[in-house]
């Protein structure tokens, strides 16, 4: 039985992938604008508290991160294929998860808030 799709499985193939792209970006523009209304009602009414933000935590976490994902790319891309571009995709993550601790390290030693 060598049945092929007809033209309505080809239609309906091709919209569902439109139709979650717009229903994502609909709810991203809803999100920010709901936040953009927050905020300036919060300024308006003198509440505004301006977010803080952590550099020192999120470079050791993303560091952390990067460097353990990046050196296990690289094992398996090692393993795999030997020394060939793909070893680049674990050797990139790795080195800016480096660079990102490295980072942490001096500025934890520079006493930085």
């Amino acid at each position: 039985m060598n049945q092929t799709p007809n033209d309505a499985v080809h239609i309906l193939l091709a919209i569902v992938p439109i139709v979650g792209i717009v229903m994502g970006s609909v709810v991203a523009f809803l999100y920010l604008l709901w936040h953009h209304k927050r905020t300036m009602l919060l300024i308006q009414l003198g509440q505004y508290q301006k977010p803080q933000f952590d550099l020192l935590s999120f470079s050791l976490l993303t560091g952390l991160l990067l460097a353990s994902i990046g050196l296990a790319l690289s094992i398996v891309f090692l393993l795999i294929e030997g020394f060939t571009y793909s070893l680049l995709g674990g050797l990139i993550p790795l080195s800016l998860g480096i660079g990102l601790i490295i980072y942490y390290v001096i500025r934890r030693g520079d006493g930085a808030p």
